[in-house]
């Protein structure tokens, strides 16, 4: 039996669209507008990163990063993710959203600017550096995803929850924009300032000096952003939710709400005590009654995201394979090292363009009308149909003559990651949990999805070298080969439409109807209305 909605939350669900909602956005959106413009450009830096350091006198290629460090420098902040995560999440239910949420925004602005400073010149102590610094930027940025999608669902309105919360997730690609700009901009810049020739007509002056410069400024630019809103995230009131259901100040939340919604709102103590004397609204997250009520939604939420991200991180591997079929990108003896960053970061921006920033969007716009299970089920089925249109027929995408066919089908699949199941899997968990436990639960889902991302980064960059051991990347033992990679990657994403029936469609519903929170205790056993705790649309 549903008990009274407490005002303030009655409010929040029925507001109007108001300026208050835009500006929550971008505040909360900084977070992965750093995340994605840190993961972007770390690929350009680590080109660079290898013909400053580890150039080899005489050698016919320049230099490049040993495997063990390269899969330091590109995986040490996903780690670090995990971790901020699962420790930012807890943290959010237990001192409130706002007071972490400043930690992680100033957290972030020290490590972007310590990424691009060095201890000593030799190229263990720069690399040991980064990867230090780089860890506890990923520790900042994993506890931005469940303290920006908390903070946005417990502001939004019913009607348009979905549209907010995945708007926020979407700056992530305005953050890969971003990195590609400044990415072309540096180095444009000192190409301009210092010529060098290519490295096949001069391989040590093809890699000016100036050059160390360029990787510390395009790395240290991303403290700018978040910099930039600390002031506003400082300003931005607890969320109602939190401090009514949770902090149980009924007056703190009206008077809150009050200023943001610009109504008079009344304080409703009484009702607070009320919920608090009710046992079936305390438990814990390790009970038996977290995993009746809520136990199969969070195994939705992890596996999910878990697979999702095994898919969407392996993109990585074929990237180098597209732009050179495409010709966006010479082979690297034909140019110098600002010429290859320049013509990287151009390639990635344009790849960004075309495909991940339009899915990101279209997510926005289509979630509160077909819902987040259509939009997740529709993805995880369209990743699935073209990694295995890419997988079966490979040999016949290989030939020069079907490389676009080939680029097309590639951005086809990560479009539909984008608007599908990255997307929907960052929305959900910040829905359907109760408040006390909701940062908690959405850092561990987001978690899952971290270790999916190490999994598809590095476990399939060395499943997908070659299985003749003549052919491989150096320093790479032999694989599977790209093949058996893509058709291990589209059963990937068919194993995430199955998983995907385990979680609970929230269109339209508020959030304490989700969790159950407004549920009343008829003696010893709670009622639940059906349509709660159904899984699937029927």
């Amino acid at each position: 039996m549903a008990r009274e909605q407490l005002n303030v939350l009655n409010a929040l669900d029925a507001a109007k669209t108001q300026w208050y909602h835009f500006t929550a956005i971008v505040i909360a959106g900084m977070g992965f507008f750093t995340d994605a413009y840190d993961l972007f450009c770390i690929s350009l830096v680590t080109k660079l990163l290898g013909r400053i350091y580890y150039h080899e006198n005489g050698a016919a290629k320049p230099g490049n990063l040993p495997p063990n460090v390269s899969a330091s420098v590109n995986g040490i902040a996903l780690c670090g993710a995990l971790a901020g995560q699962l420790f930012f999440g807890w943290l959010g239910d237990k001192l409130g959203r706002k007071k972490v949420y400043g930690m992680t925004l100033m957290l972030m602005v020290i490590t972007s600017i310590a990424s691009g400073l060095s201890f000593g010149d030799e190229p263990k102590a720069v690399m040991a550096t980064l990867c230090f610094f780089r860890f506890w930027l990923g520790f900042a940025i994993g506890g931005d995803y469940p303290l920006s999608a908390t903070i946005m669902s417990e502001y939004a309105n019913k009607k348009t929850r979905g549209a907010f919360i995945a708007a926020v997730f979407a700056m992530q690609g305005f953050g890969i924009l971003a990195g590609g700009m400044v990415g072309i901009i540096v180095s444009a810049a000192f190409k301009a300032g210092y010529p060098a020739p290519a490295y096949q007509d001069n391989a040590l002056a093809s890699t000016v000096p100036e050059a160390d410069y360029a990787w510390r400024i395009i790395l240290m630019f991303g403290a700018l952003p978040a910099l930039l809103t600390y002031y506003w995230r400082m300003k931005m009131p607890e969320t109602a939710r939190y401090t009514a259901l949770v902090a149980k100040n009924a007056k703190q939340a009206a008077a809150d709400m009050s200023k943001v919604l610009q109504v008079e709102l009344e304080a409703e103590q009484e009702k607070i005590e009320k919920v608090e004397q009710e046992k079936g609204n305390s438990f814990g997250l390790f009970t038996k009654e977290f995993l009746r009520r809520h136990g199969l939604h969070l195994l939705g939420t992890t596996s999910t995201w878990f697979l999702l991200d095994i898919a969407f991180y392996s993109q990585n591997l074929f990237q180098k394979d597209i732009f050179s079929a495409i010709g966006w990108i010479p082979p690297a003896e034909t140019m110098n090292a600002m010429e290859e960053v320049y013509r990287i970061a151009r390639a990635q921006t344009l790849i960004a363009l075309c495909s991940t920033v339009p899915g990101y969007w279209f997510t926005v716009f289509f979630i509160d009308k077909i819902g987040r299970f259509a939009i997740q089920m529709m993805g995880f089925f369209f990743m699935t149909v073209f990694m295995f249109a890419l997988a079966i027929p490979y040999n016949h995408w290989t030939h020069r003559e079907n490389r676009i066919g080939f680029v097309i089908m590639y951005s086809l699949t990560f479009f539909f990651s984008n608007f599908g199941p990255n997307a929907t899997t960052f929305v959900v968990p910040a829905e359907i949990f109760p408040a006390r436990l909701r940062s908690t639960c959405h850092g561990i889902s987001a978690a899952a999805g971290k270790a999916g991302s190490i999994v598809g980064a590095f476990g399939f960059l060395y499943a997908a070298q070659s299985t003749d051991p003549n052919k491989t990347d150096a320093g790479y033992p032999p694989g599977i080969g790209v093949k058996n990679s893509l058709i291990m990657l589209g059963c990937v994403n068919f194993l995430g439409m199955l998983f995907t029936l385990l979680v609970p469609e929230s269109k339209g519903k508020s959030l304490e109807e989700m969790s159950q929170e407004n549920e009343e205790e008829d003696g010893n056993v709670t009622e639940f209305r059906s349509n709660d705790t159904r899984t699937v649309p029927v």
